[in-house]
């Protein structure tokens, strides 16, 4: 049985001084027993909400990571550093990284294999854009991206990551997938890893779903068989809503015949 993960967002939004408060309002309400929870505050406020998560059932992660662990390299953050500021785990890939800045399957590679390295988890980030969908090459898609960035892992490495479904059109938008399109996807995407590391490796990994995920629409979408969690975006900027999104993790998923 795969433990749940949930993973907060927080984007660009919050100074430190709000970032501490969000998180004793997080250590309050949610019930950790039984999922894994995660929160990636900006990298400003790294500092100051690691120490509040000592000891705590929530981890702290970064939003994103250079490859070279040092260098000239103006404005990144390397492995080390994350690593130092007490980050367990890193999002590679997000598609706002992908269309704002131009990152590409190859750079997401560099970045996984550099957290790994560093004995942290990548949340590695794979989705469709609307036309890609609109024009039925969602499997398309995902088989370039988990080719390019997932391709050349070793099988003991991709048992050590967490997978984010993102349909990019679901971003953001209040356009959410269906329950029926996200396991869809998510099924496709451990046939995937089936094919290529094995069925033992596949049934391991664990695969979020992310795009506009609240607390109304969380339980529906993680009770598919194979939604193990959510990378919560605005949802995780307010404590009961992420709180309630955290809960829903824990029912158990229905029989499925």
């Amino acid at each position: 049985m795969r433990t749940p993960v949930i993973a907060g967002n927080w984007k660009m939004h919050l100074t430190a001084g709000e970032a501490v408060a969000l998180v004793k309002q997080l250590l309050a309400s949610c019930d950790t027993d039984g999922v894994d929870v995660i929160i990636c505050p900006p990298f400003t406020a790294l500092a100051a909400v690691g120490p509040l998560l000592n000891g705590s059932r929530i981890a702290l992660g970064a939003q994103n990571v250079h490859w070279e662990p040092q260098g000239a390299f103006t404005g990144e953050v390397s492995a080390p550093m994350l690593r130092d500021a007490g980050c367990r785990d890193v999002i590679t890939g997000h598609s706002e990284r992908r269309t704002l800045f131009g990152e590409t399957d190859a750079m997401v590679h560099k970045k996984l294999k550099a957290v790994l390295q560093h004995g942290m988890t990548p949340i590695v980030c794979i989705g469709e854009m609307l036309a890609e969908r609109d024009a039925n090459k969602t499997f398309e898609v995902l088989t370039r991206q988990l080719d390019g960035a997932l391709g050349p892992c070793a099988a003991e490495e991709i048992r050590k990551l967490i997978l984010a479904y993102e349909p990019v059109w679901a971003i953001g938008t209040g356009r959410t997938a269906t329950p029926e399109q996200a396991q869809e996807s998510h099924a496709f995407i451990r046939g995937w890893f089936s094919k290529r590391f094995g069925i033992e490796t596949a049934q391991a990994v664990r695969i979020q779903y992310g795009g506009s995920v609240n607390a109304a629409n969380a339980a529906s979408l993680l009770q598919q068989p194979d939604v193990d969690g959510a990378l919560v975006g605005g949802a995780s900027l307010k404590a009961d809503a992420f709180s309630a999104i955290v809960k829903a993790a824990l029912e158990p998923k229905a029989v499925r015949r």
